[in-house]
């Protein structure tokens, strides 16, 4: 090149220099599940000041709970030894099935329990899984189930070998817990992110909730009139179990002591085994809720006997929320389980007889459907703005909360008489199912009219999320009390009028009933559908807070 001096091409070019090796990465460990679990809680509480109170007294809770459990535990060495280790197998038994069913119910509240948002991780499933038994085991619950557990220590076992037996039984016991819970979420993850699998789990959790009130039934019923022996043999079929073989690990020691401690290894070494495999199996296996459902006909019933308009569209997409909504059905059974309840408590020969043992059943049953319809525009959220292209004026309106009372009428109606019928059977005479459906369908109307004012006063968002028991948005849940409060406060007070004559023995008052109720949910409408319009800015931003 011209111009170039010759001796500068004789200058050697430098080399680079080597790019500093990478640090190598840190392994992954238990504690860096701990950690992120710890941020996650720290991070929800940031900035809501009704998060942070809230935690703050499930803390209190806990310390109380576990302090009072384990002194408890500890006391039943004054008892005699065998009620003691019967107390305590029932215990560990009602600890392990919780463990194993409360997590289902937080399903789609706790993200940290679906595998699915950890599918990305670059992590072998076996040491996944024991990042997730660390995170399960880290916070304030599971430390006051440990507490109350290791009180059985203290009240059973004598000598220092028995107490280091029992302690190994008891943690173990602790693990089988753990183990479980996260077997039954993992491998029932794909199940419930789906529509018919939150269904399932929403009627089987009202199942465990009825189930829970047997022994108060029984007790009741005079069906065991010795506590003690109905605990005994409670104790006596349970003896087996793994909860049954860590209570007597801890009582006996020695030789049944090392029998229950190996066969309950054993149980977690098989367990785990089961959950990694599951895990395994979770974190490949194609989203079930993200397929795609057959069309069907939206015409449905309300197309046929209602005249095409805004009327029937709003019957029929109500109809749909609850043909498709958990939530939903989970208030619906509730109401119908205890109000069941109700029917079998009160006829069993102990208290007062009268036409009241069939009315009082149906008239609770009535009241909860009613509150169901305390937030009518909650469900509908952000879209609700659509509402503007049509609604020009309160008319409209009124047509709407119509529409959503006409679709809860025939569901309710049909559901209201059977209960009726059977509250009747329960007291001993068929024809008081009549003042009885009467009444009920009177509270309904009452009720929905009441919801109806409710659901302008006090509107709230419903989360869109995958569990069927979730109530209000972060900050709202004062809101959703208020409202499902007092519309159950006020469809009681405006139901005396019918009750309580009929309660002095005027039957005849239950042909008012339905009339009464038409007329208190028309007036409900009405006044209703004026605010909404004069206020729909307000109830739009109150339905759309962030979930």
């Amino acid at each position: 090149m011209a111009g170039r001096d010759p001796q500068m091409s004789a200058v050697p070019t430098p080399a680079p220099a080597p790019a500093p090796a990478a640090p190598a990465a840190a392994p992954v460990g238990p504690m860096v599940f701990v950690r992120l679990k710890l941020r996650l809680v720290a991070g929800n509480l940031r900035g809501s000041t009704q998060r942070l109170l809230g935690f703050v007294f499930t803390v209190l809770a806990a310390i109380v709970l576990a302090s009072f459990g384990f002194l408890m535990m500890a006391g039943l060495r004054l008892t005699s030894p065998d009620l003691a280790v019967d107390v305590v197998t029932v215990l560990f038994t009602f600890l392990l099935v919780g463990w194993a069913i409360v997590p289902l119910l937080a399903f789609g509240l706790d993200d940290t329990l679906d595998p699915s948002r950890l599918a990305l991780f670059p992590l072998r499933t076996g040491r996944l899984a024991t990042g997730m038994f660390a995170a399960s085991i880290t916070g304030v619950w599971p430390a006051a189930t440990l507490i109350v557990t290791l009180g059985a220590v203290a009240g059973l076992a004598h000598g220092i070998g028995a107490v280091l037996l029992g302690v190994v039984a008891v943690l173990l016991h602790f693990a089988l817990c753990v183990v479980l819970s996260r077997l039954a979420t993992t491998a029932l993850s794909g199940v419930l992110r789906s529509r018919k699998g939150r269904d399932v789990l929403a009627v089987s959790a009202i199942f465990v909730v009825l189930a829970a009130q047997l022994p108060n039934l029984l007790l009741n019923g005079g069906l065991s009139a010795d506590p003690q022996a109905l605990l005994r043999s409670l104790a006596s079929v349970l003896r087996w179990t793994p909860s049954g073989l860590a209570a007597h690990a801890v009582a006996g020691g020695g030789l049944v002591a090392l029998t229950g401690i190996a066969v309950l290894a054993a149980l977690v070494a098989v367990i785990g085994w089961l959950w990694i495999t599951a895990l395994r199996r979770a974190l490949v296996s194609t989203d079930a809720s993200t397929q795609g459902a057959a069309v069907r006909d939206s015409g449905g019933l309300s197309a046929r006997f209602l005249p095409y308009g805004p009327l029937a569209a709003v019957v029929g997409k109500e109809l749909k929320y609850a043909r498709r909504d958990p939530r939903g059905r989970v208030g619906w059974f509730a109401a119908v389980a205890v109000a069941g309840i109700m029917a079998f408590s009160i006829n069993d020969g102990s208290g007062p007889a009268g036409v009241g043992l069939a009315v009082a059943p149906a008239c609770l049953g009535a009241a909860m459907i009613a509150i169901q319809g305390c937030n009518a525009f909650g469900i509908d959220g952000r879209s609700l703005w659509m509402n503007t292209v049509v609604y020009g004026n309160d008319r409209d309106w009124r047509t709407d909360l119509t529409g959503r009372h006409l679709a809860v009428a025939v569901i309710a109606v049909p559901l209201l008489l059977a209960l009726s019928v059977v509250a009747a059977l329960l007291a001993g005479n068929l024809l008081w199912a009549v003042p009885a459906v009467l009444a009920a369908w009177g509270v309904l109307g009452v009720g929905l009219g009441m919801g109806a004012l409710t659901s302008v006063w006090l509107p709230y968002t419903v989360p869109e999320r995958l569990n069927a028991f979730t109530g209000a948005a972060p900050g709202q849940g004062g809101i959703a009390f208020a409202a499902s409060f007092g519309a159950l406060l006020g469809t009681g007070v405006l139901s005396l009028p019918i009750l309580v004559p009929m309660g002095m023995g005027l039957t005849w008052v239950c042909a008012l009933a339905v009339p009464y109720g038409l007329l208190l949910s028309w007036a409900g409408r009405r006044i209703a559908a004026r605010q909404a319009f004069a206020r729909y800015p307000a109830l739009l931003e109150a339905t759309s807070a962030a979930t």
